[in-house]
Parts: C-alpha cells; structure tokens; sequence
C-alpha cells in the first residue's frame, strides 16, 4: 500500500464526504489539517486519529468569511508545513427545505456563493502562489452533477457547483505549466446529512457511503492524481476502472 507523504488541507472535513477523506488520507500517511465552522467537531475528528498515531489537525474556520482565509492558512501550513493538496470540500445548500429560484432571497444566493465559490477561490489564492513557486500541488474541488444538469429547487447549489468547476478550468489554463493542478471531482448522490436536509423523504439506501467514495478518491490521489490533464471533471464511481 503506497502511502501519501504530502500535505494536505481539507474544508468541510468534520462530516461526511470530508471527514472520510481526512481519514482515509491520514491513514496512509498523509500530514491533515481539517476545517470546519464547528471547532469541537472538528477537534473530536482530529483527536481520533492522533489516538491512532496519525498526524491529524482540526482548524475551526468558516470558509465563507473573508477575514478567515489568510490566518487559517498561516495555521496550516504552522502545524504541516506547505500544502500539497487542498480539497475544496465545504459547500452549503442555502435554505432548506430547497426553494424555487424564483423564492429564493438575493441574501440566500449571496451566501451560497460566497461559500461554494468565492471561499475557494480566496483559499486558492492564498496558497496556489507557494504552490507555483514549489513547481507542485493539487487543488480539487468537490463539485456535484447539479453542476451540470438542471433540478428543480437546486438553483443555487447547482449554479453555484457551475461556477466552481469554470473557476477550476480558468485556474488550470492560467497556471499552466507552473506545475499546480486542478481537478473537479463529482463523488455522486451520498448518504449524507446534506443530501438529507436536501431530500427529506428520499430513499437513501441506494446512495454510496462516504467512506466508499473517500476510499476511491484516496487510491487515485496515491496512484493517478498525476495521470489527468488539470482542469479535468472526474466521476468518483468511474474512478476504479480509470
């Protein structure tokens, strides 16, 4: 088992698709810093995999709050030294129950962005430069297939996922050739709180596992991270035949 001697930054990492990567990439070596808004969960997080020998760190920062950014950085890069990768992980949905476009406040829309989009974008500022001047790194976004096709009621996650793989497209032709890479990645329809907040009263036994979706994404980090052009949309549930 090939292991990950790299650094790595991951929003949204108390829950869900997030907190299974921080533990599947722990676990193979890896140096982690997990961001949250919610600082005991994410230090009960890291806590636990320090109990098994890991190197785990929890950072209480929401990626939505401009003022946050640039310390939250500092910290990281404090306690693992420069990044290797940042996974662009955190995201909000808006209100839910999920309203029509046309019931959706300005406000609400403004706050989606701010986090799904204009949060990754300062982040990426704040650490692509090192990463350039290094000759290496990699920056996923974790998007959706609301990306890409239509739902009712998804208007403002699904625009704002939109925008996040463009903005990853425009960063990997800007920063070609300095060595930094982009990916988006759609993990598919997950068993997670969000998905449940998002559909109440769905069936969620046909969703995949987090932890089902990290292991893959984990495995091609290892193996393949370096086998796709940047700025590639990747499908986690194709990633095994890949």
């Amino acid at each position: 088992m090939i292991r990950i001697d790299k650094s790595i930054l991951i929003t949204g990492a108390s829950r869900g698709l997030g907190l299974a990567l921080m533990n599947g990439l722990a676990r193979r070596g890896a140096r982690v810093v997990g961001v949250a808004r919610h600082a005991a969960e994410m230090g009960a997080v890291a806590e636990a995999l320090r109990w098994e020998g890991l190197e785990a760190h929890a950072l209480a920062c929401d990626v939505g709050d401009k003022e946050a950014i640039y310390p939250m950085v500092g910290a990281a890069t404090a306690l693992v030294g420069p990044l290797d990768v940042l996974v662009h992980n955190a995201s909000t949905l808006g209100p839910t129950p999920l309203p029509l476009l046309l019931d959706t406040a300005c406000e609400d829309l403004q706050r989606v962005l701010e986090v799904n989009v204009v949060g990754p974008f300062r982040l990426t500022k704040a650490v692509a430069g090192n990463m350039s001047v290094r000759g290496k790194g990699l920056v996923m976004h974790i998007t959706s297939d609301a990306a890409v096709s239509a739902y009712p009621r998804w208007g403002a996650y699904g625009v704002s996922k939109a925008a996040l793989e463009h903005l990853g497209r425009v960063w990997a032709a800007e920063l070609e050739g300095t060595g930094v890479r982009f990916v988006s990645v759609d993990p598919g329809e997950m068993d997670t709180r969000m998905y449940r907040d998002a559909v109440p009263d769905g069936d969620y036994s046909q969703l995949s596992r987090p932890e089902a979706v990290a292991a893959r994404l984990v495995e091609w980090v290892a193996w393949q991270s370096e086998s796709v052009p940047s700025g590639a949309r990747l499908e986690a549930a194709k990633l095994e035949a890949a």
